[in-house]
C-alpha cells in the first residue's frame, strides 16, 4: 500500500513542479487556464499477457506508451475495465499472476474495474492478496457482500465502488461494474458471500453520489461488452451492454467496457444532453491482451457553464501497441519507447518472471501422438480457428477421461466426468517447441496452459435423471454469453440428442457402456470445484449428494495421468451425437418404406481425421452409403452431418418375425464414430421356420399335416414338414405310402387345399386392412 502511496505522490509532485515551473516569471498568467484537457487511457482483458508475443504488445510495451503519453500531458489517468489477470499465459499463471500485478503497477495504472476472472481464485484472494499487492485501485458498485454475511475473508473492507483523481483543477470519478453473469463465470462457492446488483442501477446511484461530492467528469469502467464491433450492437436494448449503454444517466460522461476482447470506438448521442456543446458520448474498448490503448480526451472548460465548468469537447481513438511488419509479422510499434523509467522497471519484472517460469515449466510429464485441439469455429481474419465452446473436442473428452481416473484413486465408486469448454485454455499440441521439446513431448507448463484455474475435483452423486437434466443444461439459458456449452465426457457415456427439439426436451438418449441410464439410479461423477457449485449454469451439479472435494488439482491430475498412460492418443469418436428424425421413429417399417433420419454431431471441427462418407446397415445388412458434411456450425456442435434415407428391402434377412425389434446402424471407418438407432421391422412370413410350432408347421398344428401348399411354403416346398416326417418336401404333397385309401386322401388334401387357400386371402386381406398402423403381418393364425 505504501508503494501505491508513494508512486502517486511523486507523480502528483512531479506534476506539480512543472506547473510550477512554467509559471516563473509570469505572476500575471492566471494559476489555471480556462480549458484543461483531461487523458483517459485505458485498458482490458490483459490476462497476465507480460511478454510480446504477436499483436500481444507485452507490459513493458504497455508501459512504455502509458508513459510517453503521460509525458504529452500530465493530467492523464491510466484505467482499466477488468480481467486483467486470470486465464494468464503460463509465465504469469504459474507465479499466481504476481508478475502481472507488479508489472501494470510498475506501469502507472490507478484504477480498474473488477472482471470475472479477478474472481477465479474467490473473493478472499482477491480482497487479501490481490488487491493490497496491486498499486491501483480496484472499484465495482454493483458487487457488495450480502448483509448478514461472512466471507471468511482476513480482510474487513469491501471492493470500493468509485474512485476520484484530481488533475489540473479538474475532478474526475470513475465507477466500476463488473458483468452480472458473475456467478455464471466463476466458481459460485468462491463468492458466496456476494450480491452481484443490476449494473446501471448501481452506476447511476454511485455517478450521482460522485456528482454530489465534486466531480466535473465521471466515467464508468465496466467488464461487460458488445457482442460485435457494430455500433448498433453497442446499443441493442436487447442485449447485456445495450441496457447499460441506454440506461446509464445523463452524469456519466463516458463508458469504458470490456469482457467481449473486441476494440471499439463509437460516439453516441445521449438524448439528455441536447443543447450542450457536447451531445455525444464515448463507448470504447481497447480488445485484448495489451493489443491497444483506448484514449479518450475531454477538453474542460473552467468558465464555461457561468463558470461552473463543463465539458466542451471530446475525442476518443483507439492507440495500436503494435504494427505489422512486411512480412506480416505484428512487432511493438516504434513510437512508443520502452526505455523509459517506468519501461525500463517493468523489463526487468518480466525478464524475472520469464526465468523463474522456464525453470518450473520445463518438466516433462509425458507424451502424446497427435494434437488434442478444442473445438473451432470459421476462421476470421485474425484466428484460423477460433474457439467454439460449443462443439465437441477431443480435448475436453481427454480431459474429462483424465478427471475420471485420478478420481478414481480416491473415490473408486466415480463413473463419469464432465468438464467444462471454458476450462479449457489452450490446445495440447504435438509439435516441437524447439530443440529442448521434440514433437509429442508435453511439458508442465504445456499442461498448465491448457487449465489455468488450480480447480479442485469434486465427486458427487447424481440420479439419471439428474444427469439427463446436467446435459439439457449445455443448452444455455436465454441472454446467456454462448447459447450452448458443450461438455467433455469421459468414455462409457455416449448420448444422443435432438438440436431441433424445444428446450429441455434435446436429450434423447444416455447410455453408460452401452446400458440405457436409469432415470432413478444413482451414480457417482466427477467435476471441477467450478462445475460442482454451479458454474456456467450447470446448477443441477450443485444438486448433487454425498459430495466430497478430492482434494486433488485439475492439473495435478494431468501431471498424474501423462505420467502413468503415456504416449496419450486422442479419441476421434463422438461421444453425443445429433439425431433428428423425419419418418416416425415409432413405426413399425415394412418392406418398401423409407426410414430418414438426420444426423450431425459426426465429426469433429479442428483439422481431426474425417470421414466423408458413413455405411448405413439395418438388421446387420448393408443397404447403404451416405455422405458427411464437414462444414463448421459456429457457436453449436452440429458439425459433421449426413440425411440418412433408406429403404427397407423386399427380403432382409431370413427367420424375421412380425413386427421384430432390429436396428439402424451408421458407422464412420476412420473416426469411430457409430450411432445405433432401435428400428421395428415387420417382415411379413418368409416361409421358413417363422411362424410355426415345434414341428415346424405353418397352420398352428402340431400333426404337420401342411405339406406345403400356398401358406407359407417356399418354392421348392423344401424342408416345410415337421419334426415327424410328414411332409417330405414336394410341391404337391404326393409320394405319400398308399394306404389302400387314396381316394379318401385325395378329398381330404383337395378339402385341405381350399382352406388353406381361403385362409391365406384372409390373411392379405388383414394384413392390408392393418397396414396403416403397422399391422400384425406375420404368421397365419
Amino acid at each position: 500500500m505504501n508503494m501505491r502511496l508513494n508512486r502517486r505522490f511523486h507523480r502528483s509532485l512531479g506534476a506539480a513542479a512543472a506547473l510550477g515551473l512554467a509559471g516563473v516569471g509570469l505572476s500575471a498568467v492566471p494559476a489555471q487556464a480556462a480549458e484543461v484537457q483531461i487523458d483517459i487511457l485505458a485498458t482490458n482483458d490483459f490476462h497476465g499477457r507480460i511478454e510480446q508475443d504477436g499483436q500481444a504488445a507485452g507490459a513493458a510495451v504497455l508501459a512504455g506508451a502509458v508513459e510517453s503519453l503521460r509525458a504529452e500531458n500530465p493530467n492523464t489517468v491510466f484505467a482499466a475495465a477488468g480481467d486483467l489477470i486470470g486465464a494468464s499465459t503460463f509465465t504469469s499463471f504459474i507465479q499466481q499472476d504476481n508478475p502481472t500485478i507488479d508489472a501494470l503497477s510498475a506501469a502507472g495504472l490507478d484504477v480498474s474495474a473488477v472482471g470475472n476472472h479477478e474472481f477465479d481464485q474467490g473473493y478472499c484472494d482477491l480482497i487479501d492478496r490481490v488487491i493490497p499487492r496491486a498499486d491501483w485501485e480496484y472499484i465495482g458498485a454493483n458487487v457488495t457482500v450480502a448483509d448478514g454475511a461472512d466471507t471468511g475473508c482476513d480482510t474487513d473492507t469491501e471492493i470500493a465502488p468509485t474512485w476520484t483523481e484530481e488533475l489540473g483543477g479538474v475532478t474526475v470519478g470513475f465507477v466500476g461494474a463488473v458483468t452480472e453473469h458473475l456467478p455464471e463465470l466463476v466458481s459460485p462457492s468462491g463468492i458466496a458471500a456476494l450480491e452481484v446488483g443490476d449494473i446501471v442501477e448501481a452506476t447511476n446511484e454511485s455517478a450521482a453520489q460522485l456528482k454530489a461530492d465534486g466531480a466535473d467528469i465521471v466515467v464508468l469502467l465496466v467488464h461487460e461488452g458488445a457482442a460485435t464491433t457494430a455500433v448498433e450492437s453497442a446499443t441493442d436494448p436487447d442485449s447485456d451492454f445495450g441496457a447499460i449503454v441506454n440506461g446509464v444517466s445523463a452524469d456519466v460522461d463516458a463508458i469504458v467496457s470490456g469482457h467481449t476482447h473486441l476494440a471499439y470506438n463509437h460516439s453516441i448521442e445521449v438524448p439528455e444532453w441536447a443543447g450542450r456543446e457536447v451531445t455525444t458520448r464515448p463507448v470504447v474498448s481497447a480488445g485484448q491482451y495489451g493489443f491497444n490503448l483506448n484514449k479518450i480526451s475531454f477538453t474542460w472548460d473552467t468558465e464555461a457553464n457561468e463558470g461552473a465548468g463543463a465539458v466542451v469537447g471530446v475525442e476518443s481513438e483507439i492507440l495500436p501497441l503494435t504494427i505489422e511488419n512486411d512480412e506480416g509479422d505484428f512487432v511493438p510499434n516504434p513510437i512508443y519507447p520502452v526505455d523509459g523509467p517506468n519501461a525500463t522497471e517493468v523489463s526487468g519484472i518480466v525478464a524475472a518472471a520469464v526465468d523463474e517460469a522456464e525453470e518450473l515449466g520445463a518438466q516433462k510429464l509425458g507424451d502424446i501422438t497427435a494434437d488434442f485441439f478444442r473445438a473451432s469455429q470459421n476462421a476470421t481474419e485474425d484466428n484460423a480457428n477460433p474457439e467454439n465452446r460449443g462443439g465437441e473436442s477431443p480435448l475436453g473428452n481427454f480431459v474429462a477421461d483424465v478427471q475420471l481416473a485420478a478420481a478414481q484413486v480416491t473415490d473408486p465408486e466415480t463413473q463419469i466426468a464432465f468438464m467444462n469448454p471454458g476450462g479449457l485454455r489452450a490446445d495440447l499440441t504435438y509439435a516441437s517447441d524447439g530443440e529442448n521439446d521434440p514433437d509429442g513431448n508435453v511439458t508442465y507448463q504445456e499442461a498448465a496452459l491448457v487449465q489455468p484455474f488450480a480447480n479442485t475435483l469434486v465427486t458427487t452423486t447424481l440420479t439419471g435423471e439428474q444427469i439427463d437434466q446436467v446435459l439439457e443444461e449445455q443448452w444455455q439459458p436465454e441472454g446467456a454469453a454462448r447459447p450452448e456449452l458443450k461438455l467433455g465426457v469421459s468414455a462409457g457415456l455416449t448420448y444422443t440428442f435432438d438440436p431441433a427439439a424445444a428446450a429441455g426436451a434435446r436429450v434423447t438418449s444416455v447410455e453408460l457402456d452401452g446400458v440405457p441410464l436409469d432415470p432413478a439410479g444413482e451414480y457417482r461423477v466427477v467435476v471441477n470445484s467450478f462445475l460442482a457449485s454451479g458454474g456456467d449454469n450447470f446448477a443441477t451439479l450443485a444438486q448433487g449428494s454425498n459430495p466430497s472435494d478430492s482434494g486433488q488439482i485439475d492439473l495435478q491430475s494431468m501431471v498424474d495421468y501423462l505420467g502413468a498412460n503415456s504416449p496419450a492418443s486422442p479419441d476421434y469418436a463422438q461421444r453425443s451425437v445429433g439425431v433428428t428424425w423425419v419418418s416416425d421413429p415409432a413405426a413399425v417399417y415394412t418392406p418398401g418404406d423409407e426410414i430418414a433420419v438426420d444426423l450431425s454431431s459426426l465429426l469433429f471441427s479442428h483439422g481431426e481425421p474425417a470421414d466423408a462418407t458413413a455405411t448405413v446397415t439395418l438388421g446387420g445388412v448393408e443397404v447403404g452409403t451416405v455422405d458427411v458434411d464437414p462444414a463448421i456450425v459456429d457457436t453449436t456442435d452440429l458439425v459433421g452431418r449426413a440425411e440418412v434415407r433408406v429403404t427397407v428391402p423386399e427380403t432382409l434377412a431370413a427367420g424375421a418375425k412380425a413386427a421384430e425389434e432390429s436396428a439402424l446402424v451408421v458407422e464412420l471407418a476412420e473416426t469411430g464414430t457409430t450411432v445405433t438407432l432401435p428400428i421395428t421391422l415387420d417382415l411379413g412370413d418368409d416361409g421358413t421356420d417363422d411362424g410355426g410350432d415345434e414341428n415346424g408347421t405353418d397352420d398352428g398344428t402340431e400333426n404337420g399335416a401342411d405339406n406345403g401348399t400356398d401358406d407359407g411354403a417356399d418354392d421348392g416346398g423344401a424342408d416345410d414338414g415337421d419334426d415327424n416326417g410328414a411332409d417330405n418336401g414336394t410341391d404337391d404333397g404326393g409320394e405319400l405310402p398308399d394306404t389302400g385309401s387314396s381316394g379318401v386322401i385325395w378329398w381330404v388334401i383337395g378339402g385341405v387345399a381350399v382352406l388353406a387357400i381361403g385362409g391365406a386371402l384372409f390373411a392379405v386381406s388383414r394384413r392390408k386392412g392393418s397396414a396403416p398402423d403397422g399391422g400384425a403381418g406375420g404368421s397365419a393364425a
